[in-house]
């Protein structure tokens, strides 16, 4: 099963890499853009990269993170970034999916699965196993992913599964 870690703390990022994590998005939307730069910095020295940025590509660049995740619908900077840089979205419909495969996006995130405080309702594996056959690229499951239920969400076709509590515990 491919693992996607969501998270701001380099304590995570550690623990991330000491169980075998595939992936560790960087996300910090609150800090300053030299901070986050730090940030990333220390993350790629502890994971290298398996580090991707969420929606700074500059900054991804600038400390070779091994990609970016942009939200659906963002401009892809597949033109500009060097080749193997990896290319994420978020994802919460088959159409999004859709555009974002067609746009060059490596792989996305989907969700949310399960209920998930503040994403809104959740949309089921149903939609997960229909979304999933929609697109060629991988889907990783997002939203109230637990130990529990990750394996359901592997059943209904996922590439993986991503979380931010899944992986902060």
């Amino acid at each position: 099963m491919k693992l996607y870690c969501i998270t701001d703390s380099l304590d995570v990022v550690r623990r991330a890499v000491n169980v075998g994590v595939d992936l560790i998005q960087i996300r910090a939307k609150q800090l300053p853009a030299r901070e986050l730069l730090l940030l990333v910095e220390r993350a790629v020295s502890i994971a290298g990269h398996r580090v991707l940025v969420n929606t700074r590509t500059d900054i991804a660049l600038a400390c070779h993170a091994g990609g970016v995740h942009l939200p659906a619908n963002s401009p892809s900077p597949r033109s500009i970034v060097p080749d193997g840089f990896l290319i994420g979205v978020s994802c919460h419909s088959i159409d999004e999916l859709r555009t974002a495969e067609v746009e060059g996006a490596d792989f996305a995130v989907y969700g949310p699965v399960f209920e998930s405080p503040g994403k809104g309702p959740a949309i089921g594996l149903d939609a997960l196993r229909a979304a999933v056959r929609g697109v060629r690229m991988p889907v990783y499951a997002l939203g109230g992913v637990t130990e529990e239920n990750a394996k359901s969400c592997i059943e209904a076709g996922a590439y993986g599964i991503a979380g931010i509590r899944l992986f902060s515990q």
